[in-house]
């Protein structure tokens, strides 16, 4: 097996980065500033899927492009993460080595059901109490106008958050730090911090919420060496909280 050096390492890590999320932490960072200093954070407003077109289909294009393109960073991860063996060898597959397979979708779902469930409930009351201290800014899952549509676009939304942030962030990044002689709590540290930097656009509280759910999600990832419950749980609270507030938001009082 070719194993690469920790010097092509770190600038493999630092070019994923910056094609994924952690150029989405650095824009963070700078619209977390910019609504600071136009008025305080409880005025300000966060929307997380936008209509990027009047025309309808014209709309839903980009919705899709926007999805598609996403995964890219997740496809050139994979390609990194897979074992390069000498001719006429063949070593482990990088879907099987980060767990990112249907080798047990019984036990996955359930785990990942599980997940959605403990880390949903405690962020509705860390939203409200953000909001109450002004540390949070006003969160519109969706802003999309209602089409056919929209419901199947805000799954596959939340699925592509799903799958982008935990193969990149947990899967990946821990395997790499590892590989550059990160002890596993600094790891998961830094893998928690960045999760919840690419968040601040939102404010602080959404900032310590994600970090607390990167921890978790690290913690589960390091003893199960599975990344699709984690996939799966990010994906049901981003489809219920994208498809709850698109249907019945307004109706609550939320839109």
């Amino acid at each position: 097996m070719l194993v690469p050096s920790r010097r092509r390492l770190r600038f493999e890590v630092l070019i994923v980065l910056g094609l994924s999320l952690g150029q989405s932490a650095v824009y963070s960072v700078v619209q977390l500033l910019d609504k600071m200093t136009r008025a305080p954070l409880a005025q300000g407003t966060s929307t997380l899927n936008r209509s990027q077109s009047t025309r309808e289909y014209f709309d839903l294009t980009y919705q899709l492009l926007d999805i598609l393109f996403a995964l890219v960073p997740v496809v050139l991860v994979i390609y990194f993460l897979t074992e390069h063996w000498p001719t006429g060898e063949r070593g482990t597959s990088a879907f099987r080595r980060i767990g990112f397979d249907f080798a047990r979708p019984g036990k996955d779902l359930l785990q990942g059901l599980g997940l959605a469930a403990a880390i949903g409930i405690p962020s509705l009351g860390l939203y409200a109490a953000g909001r109450a201290l002004g540390i949070t800014t006003s969160i519109i899952p969706s802003a999309l106008d209602a089409y056919w549509w929209t419901v199947p676009v805000l799954v596959l939304s939340a699925i592509r958050h799903g799958i982008v942030e935990e193969v990149i962030v947990v899967g990946y990044l821990l395997d790499r730090l590892g590989k550059l002689g990160w002890s596993t709590p600094a790891a998961i540290a830094a893998s928690a911090v960045l999760r919840g930097s690419y968040h601040l656009y939102q404010g602080f509280g959404p900032f310590i919420g994600n970090a607390v759910m990167g921890v978790v999600f690290a913690l589960v990832y390091t003893r199960t060496r599975r990344i699709m419950p984690l996939v799966i749980a990010h994906a049901t609270l981003d489809t219920v909280a994208f498809v709850g507030f698109s249907l019945f938001g307004k109706a609550v009082g939320l839109g």
